[in-house]
């Protein structure tokens, strides 16, 4: 499918995903560069971006934890309401990577400590009577710290 542009030309390379042909982003760049007066895009320009010459003070690591907490907070929220697996899995890589990890406890222990049960399925195994037999919603720890509990289905034996 074609999309008009506003001078009212057609480009077959434009998708509705909102996506740019890599032809289209060469002709921006060069575009941009033109119109900035640079020689090429393949000239490297002068940033200002120089390298830290004195030490970081305590607002600026503070600014940066909040931030960073602030960040993964919203990446929970994004898990929370994504409806892709692939989604769901790249988010989480993502906070795997600075050390959120994700909490499905199927299998253990219950621990009221670390996990919230939401549920319970009555068993006449003793052995499973305290398991955790399903992880209902995620739960997230940042390190060793506890962000959210995992909400639990918990195997409960039977009364007679």
């Amino acid at each position: 499918m074609a999309w008009f542009r506003k001078d009212g030309s057609v480009d077959p390379d434009d998708t509705p995903t909102g996506q740019i042909a890599a032809v289209s982003i060469a002709q921006i760049i060069e575009q941009a560069d033109a119109e900035k007066g640079t020689e090429s895009a393949a000239t490297a320009s002068d940033t200002d971006v120089h390298p830290l010459q004195q030490p970081v003070a305590a607002t600026d690591l503070e600014r940066a934890l909040a931030d960073r907490h602030a960040l993964i907070q919203m990446c929970l929220y994004a898990l929370d309401r994504a409806r892709s697996g692939g989604v769901v899995e790249r988010l989480e890589e993502g906070l795997a990577a600075i050390g959120v990890q994700a909490l499905r406890p199927d299998g253990e222990r219950f621990d009221p400590a670390r996990h919230e049960a939401g549920g319970a399925i009555p068993t006449e195994d003793p052995a499973l009577d305290g398991v955790v037999a399903e992880t209902e919603v995620t739960g997230f720890a940042d390190h060793d710290r506890l962000l959210r509990a995992p909400i639990v289905t918990v195997y409960a034996k039977k009364s007679p």
